[in-house]
Order: C-alpha cells, then sequence, then structure tokens
C-alpha cells in the first residue's frame, strides 16, 4: 500500500489499529496489512472521531506542530487564526495544527458575566457569537442597577453593556432619572367643619438614589402617594371652608415642605406641589354662589349711593358758586342758551330791546 502525504497534509500511522507515528509530506509505502493511515487537513482542527485526542499525546513530533486548549464547564475560549475570530470553544480538549496557520486562544471565565471595557465588543456582530451572551443599553435619561443571581452588583452609567451567558443569573432594573408627575385625581378630604371637598393635586419629583426607591421600597409610588394623602388631609383638616379657599396657594408650600423632610427615605427629589382644583358638593357650591350674589348687590349699592352722594355734593357746590359770583351766573346762562339753540330752528329777535333780555323773556314763556 502507497500512500502521499501533501504539504498541506500530515499522516497518521496505524499499526493494526493503535497509533504509532506521524507522517510528513512524502510518499510512503507499506506492506503489511496492519498498517494504516488516516490523512488529516492541516487547515483543519486536528479532530479523529473514533481516536480519544489523549491517545496521541504521547508523540512529542505530532505534539510539537499542534496547539492545545482545554476549556473547563465554566470556560469559553475565542479562538483566533492568524488575528480572525473563527470560533468559540465550550467545555472540552481541543488541539489545531500550527504549521500553516497562527493559532490565538482567548480564555473567558462564564462566572464574571459582565464583560470588561477594554474588551472589544466588535466580535459580538460575528454570527459565531450568537447565543453566548446578552446584550442591555442604557439610555442617557436612565441608570441601571446590576444584579447577579439576585444580590445587587453596582449601579450602571447610560451605554451598552455585554454579559456572557452562564451560570450567573443577570438582571439589570432599568431606571428612568427624568422628572415624572404623580396626579391625585378626585381626592375626598374633609375640612375643620366637616365639609367633605374634592381636590386635585399634582407633585413633580425625580429619582436622585435608584438604590433606595427601586430596592429599599417596594411599590415606592405608592408609598409616595399615600404619604401625599397623609399630608393633605394633615393641612386641610385643620382648616374652615372660607380658610381653605383664602389658602388655597399655601397648600403646596405646606405639602412640599413635609415631602422635603421624607425625601431621602424615598431615594427622590421632590420638586414642587400644588392644587391644580378644589371641588365643592353642589349645596356648597349654591350656598356660596347666593353668598357673591348678594356681596356684588351690596357692593354695587354702595358705589350707587356714594355716586349720588357726591353728585349732589357737586350740585351743591355750583350753586354756592353762581350765587356768590354774577359774572359765573351770566356765563352759566349762556352755556345754556347754547345748549338751547341747538335745539331750536330758529329764533325770532326785535332790534329794539337788548338780545339777551328778548332771549331771557322767551325762556321764561317757555318755561310758563
Amino acid at each position: 500500500m502507497t500512500t502521499i502525504v501533501h504539504n498541506h497534509e500530515r499522516g497518521l500511522l496505524f499499526d493494526d489499529g493503535n497509533y504509532s507515528n506521524i507522517l510528513k509530506p512524502g510518499s510512503y509505502t507499506f506492506f503489511s496489512k496492519k498498517k494504516s493511515v488516516i490523512i488529516m487537513d492541516l487547515n483543519k482542527e486536528f479532530k479523529i472521531t473514533d481516536y480519544n485526542l489523549n491517545i496521541f499525546l504521547n508523540d512529542s513530533e505530532l505534539i510539537k506542530e499542534l496547539d492545545m486548549v482545554n476549556v473547563s464547564d465554566n470556560e469559553l475560549v475565542l479562538h483566533y487564526e492568524d488575528g480572525n475570530l473563527v470560533g468559540l470553544l465550550t467545555s472540552g480538549k481541543y488541539a489545531f495544527w500550527n504549521v500553516l496557520k497562527k493559532h490565538k486562544f482567548v480564555t473567558i471565565d462564564k462566572r464574571i458575566p459582565l464583560v470588561s471595557e477594554d474588551f472589544d465588543k466588535n466580535i459580538f456582530k460575528n454570527p459565531i457569537m450568537n447565543g453566548y451572551f446578552q446584550e442591555y443599553t442604557i439610555e442617557n435619561y436612565q441608570c441601571g442597577l446590576l444584579l447577579f443571581d439576585g444580590v445587587y452588583q453596582k449601579k450602571l452609567t447610560a451605554g451598552k453593556y455585554y454579559f456572557w451567558i452562564g451560570p450567573v443569573t443577570v438582571k439589570i432594573i432599568i431606571v428612568d432619572m427624568r422628572q415624572q408627575q404623580i396626579d391625585m385625581t378626585g381626592q375626598e378630604i374633609m375640612t375643620d367643619e366637616k365639609v367633605t371637598l374634592r381636590l386635585n393635586f399634582v407633585c413633580q419629583y425625580k429619582i436622585i438614589d435608584p438604590f433606595v426607591t427601586i430596592l429599599e421600597i417596594k411599590d415606592y409610588l405608592d408609598q409616595i402617594y399615600i404619604l401625599l394623602q397623609l399630608t393633605l388631609r394633615e393641612y386641610v383638616g385643620t382648616y374652615t371652608l372660607d380658610d381653605l379657599l383664602k389658602k388655597k396657594e399655601e397648600i403646596g408650600d405646606f405639602c412640599l415642605r413635609k415631602l422635603k423632610e421624607k425625601e431621602k427615605g424615598f431615594g427622590v427629589e421632590f420638586i414642587s406641589a400644588g392644587v391644580k382644583d378644589i371641588i365643592l358638593p353642589g349645596e356648597i357650591k349654591d350656598i356660596l354662589n347666593k353668598v357673591l350674589l348678594a356681596q356684588k348687590e351690596a357692593q354695587a349699592n354702595v358705589i350707587t349711593r356714594r355716586e349720588e352722594i357726591a353728585s349732589t355734593r357737586s350740585l351743591l357746590n355750583t350753586a354756592k358758586l353762581l350765587e356768590e359770583n354774577q359774572i359765573l351766573y351770566r356765563l352759566k346762562e349762556m352755556e345754556f342758551l347754547e345748549k338751547i339753540c341747538n335745539k331750536i330752528g330758529s329764533i325770532s329777535l326785535n332790534g329794539g330791546e337788548n338780545i339777551i333780555t328778548q332771549l331771557k323773556d322767551i325762556i321764561l314763556n317757555g318755561q310758563k
């Protein structure tokens, strides 16, 4: 039997089924039927399906031409050939020919899920990596709380993060760090005089310590809502309806002060608070409308009386002036004559008497 081994190949010689030695490029003739040769391609992994790799490790000549890598259960190994990623190795023992290609192996510990910052993230675009990692993106207005097997690790800022899929369970809680708002609608609260009102209240806040807000407080929104309810009841319950309507703007200031006393415990910053609407019961609204109407009518009567008094006082002052000053009296007469003339089509006068005297007689006769 003659066997030819080419330059890109190696031969593995077996004698009666047992590995004997490596055959380098050349022509080989064997006269025994017990001899057999397996031709190996140097461009491919050293792997023979029916043989365990350990069988060949005692051949020092063969070992010189192989790069060996052993991958444990908690590891992944990135396989590079001539600087290019060509494979990802899971647990097991591997051998690759180093005659024609230069191999590089990068070992990854899956028990440390977070991919380090200096790791080349471009490899995750390679289809070879599909199914071996998970990716999370945190926006500029967000932060992330990183947990490994339910245990808090650290806070993640905006960016893209990669994690190896392995024995450790990875969870990221995304937290919105923007200003947010709580709307309390139709909250029924009783005043000091036992009048039930409905309030629409609004509060703006933002999270500043997500660890406290998310991990140390259960249902933080519900708890803040209850705190708002109690604060409103504390304020509204100490005032009558009239006082409360006058102090509407002060409700928000009071609530904000009270909320700021608690904000550290919630991990938030309360920015503003205020009443949007105070909704009165129907019967109370009717009563207030009647009171308002009565107040306006009283104000109108006062204004009317004031104007009448002012008008009378003015007439009295004018009469005194006319009585004391004849010239002013005559001017006033002329003013009235001017007004009369504006309303009369024509007036006939004689040349025998004074014009003013004739006009005076006309006026006096007209009055009779």
